[in-house]
């Protein structure tokens, strides 16, 4: 990346580690106007722009501009966007299962969209330039979101499976009464069935095991640690999540999609309290 690009992380509040997994910043002052494919992680997020948004492509192919601050629900299918200007942007990445509460509505209803949050985060003035500063802010600003909330609450059987399918073990046998309880239960916490989130992080674990995210990394290699039985089989979800093979998606993604793929698929969960 370039000097005047950034990316950085920071750790979340101790009292918000149930269920923010980090606070991110990303700045780039003179972005190429390159269109960036953007995976799914497992993470929903809440993204502000302090610089100019991103323009998301739509199922038109037109691109249209974001709101300049977003809750981004479970993604299912790659994400196209290009930047309008400089970038620089604060986000929060709750853990799968996290954001329930800060959004107060099931987060099947987030899947795959983008909600506009600027009414809700009005107030909150980030300065630029600052990614610590920044950091430091929105998890002050989403604590007290938290405390006028009356605090938040996770459900312990979804965290427990959550858990199991980072770690790729397998699941505890259930019925399957017991196992449509559990979709539903996901669909309210996480807003993907327990199956679609495990093929995610398996998806993201080709990435863990990639020394770096270009066309010098052995792809093959790569995908059968992360759980893959062969090449034709990482290579569905390659089109499913990035809509490209491995080889185009590193020859052509710069920027924010790089740092995010090089920097952030990263597993470890917080507690249940």
């Amino acid at each position: 990346m370039e000097a005047e690009e950034r990316y950085r992380e920071f750790d979340p509040p101790e009292a918000l580690r149930p269920w923010v997994r980090t606070i991110w910043t990303y700045a780039a002052p003179d972005p190429s106007p390159t269109i960036q494919r953007i995976a799914p992680d497992g993470c929903p997020e809440l993204i502000l722009d302090l610089g100019s948004p991103y323009a998301e492509q739509g199922d038109d192919g037109a691109f249209r501009l974001q709101p300049p601050a977003i809750f981004a629900g479970q993604m299912t299918r790659p994400l196209a966007m290009r930047p309008a200007g400089p970038i620089e942007l604060c986000a929060v990445r709750f853990h799968p299962d996290g954001a329930r509460d800060w959004l107060g509505a099931p987060l099947a209803l987030a899947t795959d969209r983008r909600l506009d949050m600027v009414e809700r985060l009005t107030g909150l003035s980030l300065p630029e330039g600052d990614p610590g500063t920044q950091a430091r802010m929105m998890g002050d600003w989403l604590d007290a979101e938290r405390g006028r909330h009356g605090g938040w609450t996770l459900d312990a059987a979804v965290r427990a499976e959550v858990t199991r399918l980072e770690s790729g073990e397998e699941s505890e046998p259930r019925d399957a009464a017991a196992r449509r309880a559990l979709q539903r239960r996901f669909l309210d916490r996480v807003g993907v069935s327990p199956r679609l989130l495990r093929s995610i992080f398996r998806f993201r674990r080709v990435f863990d095991h990639a020394r770096r995210p270009d066309a010098a990394v052995d792809w093959l290699e790569a995908g059968l640690r992360a759980g893959y039985f062969d090449q034709p089989h990482m290579a569905r979800d390659f089109r499913r999540f990035l809509g490209c093979t491995a080889k185009v998606w590193a020859r052509e993604q710069v920027e924010l999609a790089r740092a995010i793929a090089s920097q952030s698929y990263k597993t470890g969960l917080g507690s249940v309290t």
